[in-house]
């Protein structure tokens, strides 16, 4: 066509991007890649290997090494020799690494960017001015925060050896996500990179050697699930950072349960795109587009699912399809396209079968008639669902392809009703021109980030992570940096001992000193507190409870599944507790620590004639647990969040959210104090609580019930339950309404703890069978806080 012609018809004529030096590269090792272990690379010719291919045309690109547990076993070695004088070289060392390491990626931008889009198809577009300047940013960033550690950090320490598992929709940026604040932090890194897309993963790390980073600090190692599975079993690791699917989420959780490691888990979502009826149509559709259409649709936070005010439903429709009809597929490397290729065959026979389901069940599948799709490779249309049901496979399951499905609602109450009908939890979108409207529902939406007329909107300075089973833990930010840090205090803390002989009499059920009087006893067999009232074990079983010494003190409540849920069902039915206000609870929290001052001699009495600890040690015990309230109360409306300021016209509102429904396990030593210590962090942050005392303790907690009668405590917001704590807890772990569990006791419960967590995969706080002494300064504070609240941030951009 001449240059008249394509001002006349207005068609965009191929533009393709300069790929040489990527081949170049790839030349220059003979298309074929060993792992990068300890700042040298491995043969390739030695193991076995598989080919990574273009899905823009399904060329090969290069003959990738599959890694086994001896190249995982290499790495971790390499990264643990490294780890200690990684660490020593200081904050101010180390952040000269990251600048460098960013300064590198400038260099090299156009080279990372087209070997990008290569190898995972992406339109060059996108992973030229979105992908590659969110690397560097994230690299400088993280720079920051390494050179302010020793001040900022400083009761903190390194987790040690991190290994990293990143998926394919962004290999080089999910890579610089994980190694940036873990490598700023003093960790080294065995990191697997996606088995489709490991290209640009190998040229960082041999970049990386090349500009001075020490060897063993970065580690490569490439494979399929089998690498994976390797890294997370080794006993070597001390943290695994995985992003991917929640399957395979929950197979990483199954695995490291009971192992000590760290665990931050960013999977899957099924994201809401909430359109109200005073929203700027025009700039909701182009916000559609970038939710769903970018990357393919393939990005775990993609806004899948359009929920339309009714009212305006039709006119959006009509809007979205004439703008369908105008977004170009074809080859990564063209900068004229907007949607490129999907990553493999076989997701892309997935996204087809998922389509074909919703079409079974009823619903109208649209895709524009002037899409054409490239001969070769793996390409699917834009295509715009309707007529789908809340319940239906494509409302709920995630697609992850350019496939969006449309809802319509009346209210703002039913719109964030069917925003939180799924099991994910990643992202939101909401769109209005009524700020006040925005800011309502955004802490309504059960997810990690929201976006305020906008989507996909990525910084390095702000949080990213989900609830439920989209994950847990934060990636970006300040609080991205506490998931590569470890209590100073912590890591010295001694393994618990085994339980005392009496246990045994718990057993045997040995109580025949009970009742030697001539004159029976008074029956007190304390009750459970479920609700805000007392109440019988539903199994009417009770175990006898005694001293140090073993005489018998009483019997307590044998509790079972149906107490559990029971108690669960309470704490669920007291969601005001956590939209009350942080004053409110605060001083509700003052309230509960003036009342138990009143009644400090008689827990006095209590401990010494349970426990057998002197009077001293005692009212020391009861005096901690009184100032502790105090202390979670003056925390309840000063743990506040912050604001980032990203790059951009905005602000992003980082808030901190209660967990929702917490199940607490409790130790049995200093039974008052560490029972205080776990409620009153949890309550103070707006969560409800299901807490089993420790089976050899329970009377002390079963007294503190009257301590909360008497102290405007809302029913449900505490529930008491008695009996086996190790197998209590696991079912308070197993059950898919709790959303966290915090498990202080021997290694095993804590084991238990995480491996039955696995149902709905939530957040899990335990000791790992070490011994905390709870009158330590390290008992309470910032880290029980943090365990308490999970972090949303909402983004609010600003400006015409």
């Amino acid at each position: 066509m001449s240059i008249a012609e394509y001002f006349s018809s207005m068609d965009y004529g191929p533009a393709p991007e300069d790929d040489k030096a990527a081949r170049a590269w790839l030349a220059s090792h003979h298309a074929r890649f060993g792992h990068f272990i300890n700042g040298a690379w491995t043969s390739s010719s030695d193991s076995p290997s598989f080919e990574t291919q273009e899905p823009a045309n399904g060329n090969v690109l290069a003959a990738i090494s599959q890694g086994g547990a001896e190249d995982v076993d290499a790495a971790v070695q390499a990264a643990r020799a490294a780890q200690s004088g990684w660490a020593a070289l200081g904050g101010h060392g180390r952040a000269r690494h990251l600048y460098a390491l960013a300064r590198m990626v400038q260099r090299h931008s156009r080279l990372f960017s087209v070997l990008e889009s290569l190898d995972n198809g992406k339109p060059i577009r996108e992973s030229r001015d979105i992908d590659i300047p969110l690397v560097a940013r994230h690299l400088l960033y993280y720079a920051g925060w390494a050179q302010l550690q020793e001040t900022e950090f400083a009761d903190w320490a390194p987790v040690g050896v991190v290994g990293q598992i990143v998926p394919w929709n962004f290999p080089l940026l999910m890579l610089a996500w994980k190694i940036a604040p873990a490598l700023a932090l003093g960790n080294c890194v065995v990191l697997k990179p996606a088995e489709f897309t490991p290209l640009t993963a190998l040229l960082f790390a041999e970049l990386a050697d090349r500009a001075g980073l020490p060897k063993g600090v970065l580690n490569v190692v490439t494979g399929d699930g089998s690498t994976g599975a390797a890294l997370v079993d080794h006993a070597g690791v001390d943290k695994i950072a995985f992003t991917g699917s929640t399957e395979v989420g929950r197979i990483i959780r199954k695995s490291t349960a009971g192992s000590g490691k760290s665990l931050t888990l960013e999977l899957g979502g099924k994201s809401p795109f909430i359109v109200f009826d005073d929203a700027d149509l025009d700039g909701a559709v182009e916000g559609v587009v970038d939710a769903i259409w970018f990357n393919q649709g393939q990005v775990c936070c993609a806004g899948s699912r359009l929920l339309v005010h009714e009212g305006i439903e039709q006119r959006f429709v009509e809007k979205l399809r004439r703008r369908m009809e105008t977004l170009r597929v074809g080859p990564s490397l063209d900068k004229t396209i907007d949607i490129g290729a999907i990553i493999d065959p076989i997701q892309l026979e997935r996204i087809a079968s998922l389509v074909d389901r919703g079409i079974e069940e009823g619903c109208t599948v649209w895709q524009p008639t002037g899409v054409a799709l490239p001969s070769a490779g793996s390409f699917f249309p834009p295509t715009l669902i309707t007529g789908v049901s809340p319940a239906s496979t494509l409302a709920q399951e995630e697609i992850f392809g350019p496939v969006l499905v449309t809802m319509t609602f009346r209210t703002p109450d039913e719109a964030v009703a069917l925003a939180n009908n799924t099991r994910y939890g990643l992202a939101a979108s909401v769109w209005t021109e009524t700020i006040g409207r925005a800011l309502d529902i955004a802490p309504k939406l059960k997810s990690g980030v929201v976006w305020v007329n906008a989507t996909n909107l990525f910084d390095a300075s702000v949080g990213f992570g989900g609830y439920r089973e989209s994950g847990f833990g934060r990636e970006g930010g300040r609080e991205g940096a506490y998931e590569y840090l470890k209590p100073r205090a912590w890591a010295k803390l001694k393994q618990r001992a085994a339980q005392p002989a009496r246990a045994a009499a718990l057993v045997d059920g040995d109580d025949s000193d009970a009742g030697s009087s001539a004159v029976p006893m008074i029956d007190r067999t304390p009750k459970f507190y479920i609700g805000g009232k007392q109440s019988r074990p539903d199994g009417g079983t009770s175990f006898p409870v005694y001293s140090p010494e073993g005489a018998y003190l009483g019997d307590a409540g044998e509790g079972n599944r149906k107490d559990i849920r029971d108690a669960v069902a309470a704490a669920r039915a007291a969601g005001k507790w956590s939209a009350a206000t942080p004053h409110n609870r605060s001083q509700v929290l003052f309230y509960i620590a003036e009342n138990l001052s009143a009644r400090a001699d008689e827990f006095v009495r209590q401990l010494v004639e349970r426990t057998g600890v002197s009077r001293t040690d005692a009212q020391s015990e009861v005096d901690l647990s009184i100032s502790r309230l105090f202390t979670y109360a003056a925390w309840a409306d000063k743990f506040e969040g912050t604001i980032h300021e990203p790059p951009l016209r905005g602000v992003a509102l980082a808030m901190n959210e209660p967990l929702g429904v917490i199940g607490v396990g409790c130790p049995d030593e200093q039974p008052l104090l560490s029972f205080i210590s776990l409620l009153a962090p949890a309550i103070a942050l707006g969560n409800r609580i299901v807490i089993v005392p420790g089976r050899n303790s329970p009377l002390m907690a079963t007294d503190f019930y009257q301590v909360l009668e008497t102290s405007d405590v809302p029913a449900g917001v505490v529930n008491i339950v008695t009996g086996d704590t190790r197998a209590l807890m696991s079912v308070l772990a197993a059950h898919d309404d709790v959303d966290a569990v915090w498990s202080f006791g021997d290694a095993a419960q804590s084991a238990d703890v995480e491996r039955a967590s696995i149902g709905n995969l939530k957040r899990t706080f335990v000791d790992h069978g070490k011994q905390i002494d709870w009158r330590s300064r390290d008992a309470e504070g910032f880290v029980f806080l943090r365990q308490a609240a999970q972090v949303k941030n909402i983004w609010v951009p600003y400006g015409d």
